[in-house]
Protein backbone atom coordinates (compact mmCIF):
# COMPACT_ATOMS: atom_id res chain seq x y z
CA UNK A 1 0.00 0.00 0.00
CA UNK A 2 1.28 3.43 -0.92
CA UNK A 3 -0.29 6.43 0.82
CA UNK A 4 -1.01 9.44 -1.35
CA UNK A 5 -0.10 12.98 -0.36
CA UNK A 6 -3.41 14.37 0.83
CA UNK A 7 -1.98 17.34 2.71
CA UNK A 8 -3.01 19.78 0.01
CA UNK A 9 -6.50 18.33 -0.35
CA UNK A 10 -8.40 17.63 2.88
CA UNK A 11 -11.42 16.35 0.96
CA UNK A 12 -10.06 12.80 0.93
CA UNK A 13 -8.25 10.90 3.62
CA UNK A 14 -6.04 8.33 1.92
CA UNK A 15 -5.50 6.26 -1.22
CA UNK A 16 -5.17 2.49 -1.27
CA UNK A 17 -3.12 1.07 -4.12
CA UNK A 18 -2.85 -2.64 -4.85
CA UNK A 19 -2.81 -4.73 -8.05
CA UNK A 20 -6.50 -5.55 -7.71
CA UNK A 21 -7.96 -2.45 -6.12
CA UNK A 22 -7.53 1.31 -6.35
CA UNK A 23 -9.85 3.37 -4.21
CA UNK A 24 -10.05 6.98 -3.09
CA UNK A 25 -11.90 7.21 0.20
CA UNK A 26 -13.52 10.41 1.35
CA UNK A 27 -12.87 11.91 4.76
CA UNK A 28 -15.93 10.85 6.76
CA UNK A 29 -15.65 13.77 9.15
CA UNK A 30 -15.34 16.55 6.59
CA UNK A 31 -18.05 19.21 7.03
CA UNK A 32 -21.17 18.36 5.07
CA UNK A 33 -19.94 14.88 4.10
CA UNK A 34 -21.81 11.67 4.75
CA UNK A 35 -20.00 8.88 6.60
CA UNK A 36 -20.15 6.53 3.61
CA UNK A 37 -17.84 6.48 0.60
CA UNK A 38 -18.72 6.60 -3.07
CA UNK A 39 -19.50 3.47 -5.09
CA UNK A 40 -16.80 2.13 -7.37
CA UNK A 41 -16.95 3.18 -10.98
CA UNK A 42 -16.25 -0.41 -11.99
CA UNK A 43 -14.65 -3.49 -10.55
CA UNK A 44 -10.97 -3.07 -9.66
CA UNK A 45 -11.13 0.67 -10.23
CA UNK A 46 -11.00 3.82 -8.19
CA UNK A 47 -14.06 5.42 -6.63
CA UNK A 48 -14.53 9.17 -6.86
CA UNK A 49 -16.97 11.61 -5.40
CA UNK A 50 -17.71 14.99 -6.91
CA UNK A 51 -16.43 16.54 -3.67
CA UNK A 52 -12.99 15.02 -4.24
CA UNK A 53 -11.60 18.26 -5.60
CA UNK A 54 -10.77 21.17 -3.22
CA UNK A 55 -12.82 24.32 -2.94
CA UNK A 56 -11.85 27.32 -5.03
CA UNK A 57 -9.76 28.91 -2.26
CA UNK A 58 -7.91 25.72 -1.41
CA UNK A 59 -7.38 25.03 -5.10
CA UNK A 60 -5.66 28.37 -5.66
CA UNK A 61 -3.26 27.71 -2.81
CA UNK A 62 -2.63 24.17 -3.98
CA UNK A 63 -2.11 25.11 -7.62
CA UNK A 64 0.33 27.86 -6.65
CA UNK A 65 2.61 25.20 -5.21
CA UNK A 66 2.02 22.48 -7.80
CA UNK A 67 5.47 22.83 -9.38
CA UNK A 68 7.19 22.10 -6.07
CA UNK A 69 5.36 18.94 -5.04
CA UNK A 70 7.46 15.81 -4.98
CA UNK A 71 4.92 13.81 -6.97
CA UNK A 72 4.86 16.10 -9.98
CA UNK A 73 8.05 18.17 -10.04
CA UNK A 74 9.52 16.21 -12.95
CA UNK A 75 9.01 13.18 -15.13
CA UNK A 76 10.65 10.07 -13.62
CA UNK A 77 13.65 8.74 -15.53
CA UNK A 78 12.18 5.23 -15.58
CA UNK A 79 9.19 6.51 -17.55
CA UNK A 80 11.30 7.82 -20.43
CA UNK A 81 13.34 4.61 -20.49
CA UNK A 82 10.22 2.46 -20.55
CA UNK A 83 8.71 4.47 -23.41
CA UNK A 84 11.79 4.21 -25.61
CA UNK A 85 12.36 0.52 -24.87
CA UNK A 86 8.79 -0.50 -25.66
CA UNK A 87 8.65 1.58 -28.85
CA UNK A 88 11.91 0.12 -30.17
CA UNK A 89 10.97 -3.47 -29.27
CA UNK A 90 7.52 -3.16 -30.86
CA UNK A 91 8.80 -1.49 -34.06
CA UNK A 92 8.11 -4.59 -36.23
CA UNK A 93 4.47 -4.47 -35.08
CA UNK A 94 3.47 -0.81 -35.27
CA UNK A 95 5.47 0.30 -38.32
CA UNK A 96 3.70 -1.97 -40.88
CA UNK A 97 0.33 -1.04 -39.37
CA UNK A 98 1.14 2.64 -39.62
CA UNK A 99 2.18 2.30 -43.29
CA UNK A 100 -1.02 0.41 -44.11
CA UNK A 101 -3.21 3.01 -42.38
CA UNK A 102 -1.42 5.86 -44.15
CA UNK A 103 -2.23 4.27 -47.51
CA UNK A 104 -5.82 3.66 -46.42
CA UNK A 105 -6.42 7.27 -45.36
CA UNK A 106 -4.92 8.52 -48.62
CA UNK A 107 -7.20 6.30 -50.71
CA UNK A 108 -10.32 6.86 -48.59
CA UNK A 109 -10.36 10.65 -48.75
CA UNK A 110 -8.51 13.40 -50.63
CA UNK A 111 -6.26 15.46 -48.42
CA UNK A 112 -3.29 14.99 -46.09
CA UNK A 113 -2.68 11.69 -44.32
CA UNK A 114 -1.89 13.26 -40.96
CA UNK A 115 -3.85 15.69 -38.84
CA UNK A 116 -1.84 18.16 -36.75
CA UNK A 117 -3.37 20.08 -33.87
CA UNK A 118 -2.02 22.18 -31.01
CA UNK A 119 -2.44 20.56 -27.61
CA UNK A 120 -1.52 21.40 -24.01
CA UNK A 121 1.18 19.11 -22.65
CA UNK A 122 3.33 18.70 -19.55
CA UNK A 123 3.17 21.68 -17.17
CA UNK A 124 1.07 23.60 -19.72
CA UNK A 125 3.65 23.55 -22.53
CA UNK A 126 2.01 23.45 -25.94
CA UNK A 127 2.97 21.10 -28.76
CA UNK A 128 1.62 19.83 -32.08
CA UNK A 129 0.01 16.43 -31.82
CA UNK A 130 -0.02 13.97 -34.73
CA UNK A 131 -2.99 11.79 -35.67
CA UNK A 132 -4.19 9.94 -38.74
CA UNK A 133 -6.84 12.13 -40.37
CA UNK A 134 -10.26 10.53 -39.88
CA UNK A 135 -12.39 13.49 -40.98
CA UNK A 136 -12.95 15.10 -44.32
CA UNK A 137 -10.96 18.19 -45.19
CA UNK A 138 -12.31 21.64 -44.27
CA UNK A 139 -15.28 20.40 -42.21
CA UNK A 140 -16.92 22.63 -39.61
CA UNK A 141 -15.70 22.35 -36.00
CA UNK A 142 -18.36 24.39 -34.17
CA UNK A 143 -20.42 21.28 -33.38
CA UNK A 144 -17.43 19.67 -31.65
CA UNK A 145 -16.82 22.81 -29.58
CA UNK A 146 -20.49 22.90 -28.51
CA UNK A 147 -20.33 19.21 -27.59
CA UNK A 148 -17.19 19.84 -25.54
CA UNK A 149 -18.87 22.71 -23.71
CA UNK A 150 -21.81 20.46 -22.82
CA UNK A 151 -19.49 17.76 -21.49
CA UNK A 152 -17.56 20.19 -19.28
CA UNK A 153 -20.64 21.77 -17.72
CA UNK A 154 -23.03 18.80 -17.85
CA UNK A 155 -22.90 15.91 -15.41
CA UNK A 156 -23.29 13.19 -18.03
CA UNK A 157 -21.14 10.49 -19.68
CA UNK A 158 -18.48 11.74 -22.09
CA UNK A 159 -19.82 10.05 -25.20
CA UNK A 160 -18.06 10.94 -28.42
CA UNK A 161 -19.78 13.18 -30.90
CA UNK A 162 -19.54 10.48 -33.58
CA UNK A 163 -21.30 7.93 -31.34
CA UNK A 164 -24.58 8.89 -32.97
CA UNK A 165 -23.06 9.07 -36.44
CA UNK A 166 -21.02 11.89 -37.92
CA UNK A 167 -21.06 12.62 -41.67
CA UNK A 168 -17.72 14.41 -41.34
CA UNK A 169 -15.84 11.14 -40.79
CA UNK A 170 -14.15 9.43 -43.74
CA UNK A 171 -14.78 5.82 -44.75
CA UNK A 172 -13.34 3.53 -42.10
CA UNK A 173 -12.60 6.47 -39.82
CA UNK A 174 -15.06 5.42 -37.14
CA UNK A 175 -13.43 2.04 -36.57
CA UNK A 176 -9.97 3.66 -36.55
CA UNK A 177 -11.13 6.01 -33.82
CA UNK A 178 -12.80 3.23 -31.82
CA UNK A 179 -9.61 1.13 -31.89
CA UNK A 180 -7.40 4.11 -31.15
CA UNK A 181 -5.41 3.50 -34.34
CA UNK A 182 -5.79 7.13 -35.39
CA UNK A 183 -3.56 7.96 -32.39
CA UNK A 184 -0.71 5.71 -33.57
CA UNK A 185 1.39 8.55 -35.08
CA UNK A 186 1.71 9.97 -31.56
CA UNK A 187 4.50 7.45 -31.14
CA UNK A 188 6.62 10.18 -32.73
CA UNK A 189 5.38 12.65 -30.11
CA UNK A 190 6.56 10.16 -27.49
CA UNK A 191 9.97 9.83 -29.14
CA UNK A 192 10.27 13.63 -29.11
CA UNK A 193 9.55 13.70 -25.38
CA UNK A 194 6.27 15.59 -25.76
CA UNK A 195 4.17 12.62 -24.66
CA UNK A 196 4.46 9.27 -22.90
CA UNK A 197 2.86 5.91 -23.62
CA UNK A 198 0.80 6.34 -20.42
CA UNK A 199 -0.70 9.57 -19.17
CA UNK A 200 -3.72 11.88 -19.41
CA UNK A 201 -5.03 12.65 -22.88
CA UNK A 202 -3.72 16.07 -23.98
CA UNK A 203 -6.49 18.66 -24.22
CA UNK A 204 -6.77 21.54 -26.68
CA UNK A 205 -5.99 25.13 -25.61
CA UNK A 206 -9.72 25.93 -25.93
CA UNK A 207 -10.58 23.16 -23.49
CA UNK A 208 -7.74 24.09 -21.11
CA UNK A 209 -8.95 27.69 -21.00
CA UNK A 210 -12.27 26.43 -19.62
CA UNK A 211 -10.65 24.48 -16.77
CA UNK A 212 -11.06 25.61 -13.20
CA UNK A 213 -7.80 26.18 -11.33
CA UNK A 214 -7.90 22.84 -9.51
CA UNK A 215 -8.53 20.97 -12.79
CA UNK A 216 -5.29 22.25 -14.30
CA UNK A 217 -3.35 19.90 -12.05
CA UNK A 218 -3.95 17.15 -14.62
CA UNK A 219 -1.08 18.56 -16.72
CA UNK A 220 1.38 17.64 -13.95
CA UNK A 221 1.97 14.42 -15.88
CA UNK A 222 3.15 13.92 -19.44
CA UNK A 223 0.14 13.31 -21.72
CA UNK A 224 -0.15 9.75 -22.99
CA UNK A 225 -1.57 7.48 -25.67
CA UNK A 226 -3.40 5.51 -23.00
CA UNK A 227 -4.09 6.29 -19.38
CA UNK A 228 -5.90 5.57 -16.16
CA UNK A 229 -9.11 7.21 -17.39
CA UNK A 230 -9.06 5.27 -20.66
CA UNK A 231 -9.04 1.88 -18.90
CA UNK A 232 -11.54 2.84 -16.19
CA UNK A 233 -14.70 3.76 -18.00
CA UNK A 234 -13.64 6.49 -20.42
CA UNK A 235 -16.81 7.43 -22.37
CA UNK A 236 -18.99 6.15 -19.52
CA UNK A 237 -17.55 8.66 -17.04
CA UNK A 238 -18.29 12.34 -16.57
CA UNK A 239 -15.85 15.18 -17.22
CA UNK A 240 -15.27 15.66 -13.48
CA UNK A 241 -14.53 11.95 -13.02
CA UNK A 242 -12.01 12.10 -15.87
CA UNK A 243 -10.24 15.07 -14.31
CA UNK A 244 -10.12 13.34 -10.91
CA UNK A 245 -8.66 10.19 -12.48
CA UNK A 246 -5.97 12.18 -14.29
CA UNK A 247 -5.04 14.03 -11.09
CA UNK A 248 -4.93 10.73 -9.22
CA UNK A 249 -2.53 9.37 -11.83
CA UNK A 250 -0.28 12.45 -11.70
CA UNK A 251 -0.01 12.11 -7.91
CA UNK A 252 0.51 8.34 -7.84
CA UNK A 253 2.58 7.67 -10.95
CA UNK A 254 4.66 4.50 -10.72
CA UNK A 255 6.20 1.83 -12.91
CA UNK A 256 3.68 -0.75 -11.65
CA UNK A 257 0.74 1.55 -12.35
CA UNK A 258 1.97 2.24 -15.90
CA UNK A 259 2.43 -1.47 -16.62
CA UNK A 260 -1.02 -2.24 -15.21
CA UNK A 261 -2.63 0.42 -17.40
CA UNK A 262 -0.84 -0.90 -20.49
CA UNK A 263 -1.98 -4.45 -19.73
CA UNK A 264 -5.60 -3.31 -19.44
CA UNK A 265 -5.57 -1.12 -22.56
CA UNK A 266 -6.19 -3.94 -25.04
CA UNK A 267 -9.38 -5.08 -23.28
CA UNK A 268 -10.54 -1.47 -23.02
CA UNK A 269 -10.10 -1.04 -26.78
CA UNK A 270 -12.00 -4.25 -27.50
CA UNK A 271 -14.87 -3.04 -25.35
CA UNK A 272 -14.87 0.28 -27.17
CA UNK A 273 -14.97 -1.42 -30.57
CA UNK A 274 -17.88 -3.57 -29.42
CA UNK A 275 -19.77 -0.47 -28.24
CA UNK A 276 -19.14 1.24 -31.57
CA UNK A 277 -20.46 -1.75 -33.54
CA UNK A 278 -23.53 -1.99 -31.30
CA UNK A 279 -24.25 1.72 -31.74
CA UNK A 280 -23.80 1.40 -35.50
CA UNK A 281 -26.24 -1.54 -35.66
CA UNK A 282 -28.77 0.40 -33.61
CA UNK A 283 -28.50 3.38 -35.97
CA UNK A 284 -28.93 1.13 -39.00
CA UNK A 285 -32.06 -0.49 -37.57
CA UNK A 286 -33.50 2.90 -36.68
CA UNK A 287 -32.74 4.18 -40.19
CA UNK A 288 -34.35 1.12 -41.80
CA UNK A 289 -37.42 1.58 -39.60
CA UNK A 290 -37.73 5.23 -40.54
CA UNK A 291 -37.52 4.41 -44.26
CA UNK A 292 -40.15 1.68 -43.88
CA UNK A 293 -42.51 4.12 -42.13
CA UNK A 294 -41.99 6.66 -44.88
CA UNK A 295 -42.79 4.02 -47.49
CA UNK A 296 -46.01 2.99 -45.72
CA UNK A 297 -47.01 6.60 -45.25
CA UNK A 298 -46.46 7.22 -48.95
CA UNK A 299 -48.83 4.38 -49.86
CA UNK A 300 -51.66 5.68 -47.69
Amino acid sequence: MQPADASSDPSFSFVEISPSNLRVLRNPVAPGDSPTGSPLLASNTMAFDHTLHPTAMRAKASFAAWGTTAASSQTPSWKRGLDIALIVLSLPLWLPVMIFLAVWVKLASPGPVFFRQERVGFRGKRFMILKFRTMKVNVETQSHERHLEQLIHGNRPMTKLDAAGDPRIIAGGRILRAMGLDELPQIFNVLRGEMSLVGPRPCTPIEFARYQVWQQERVNALPGLTGYWQVNGKNKTTFTEMINMDIFYSRNMSLWLDLTIMARTFNALLAQVKETRTASSTRDRASDGARANESVAGQC
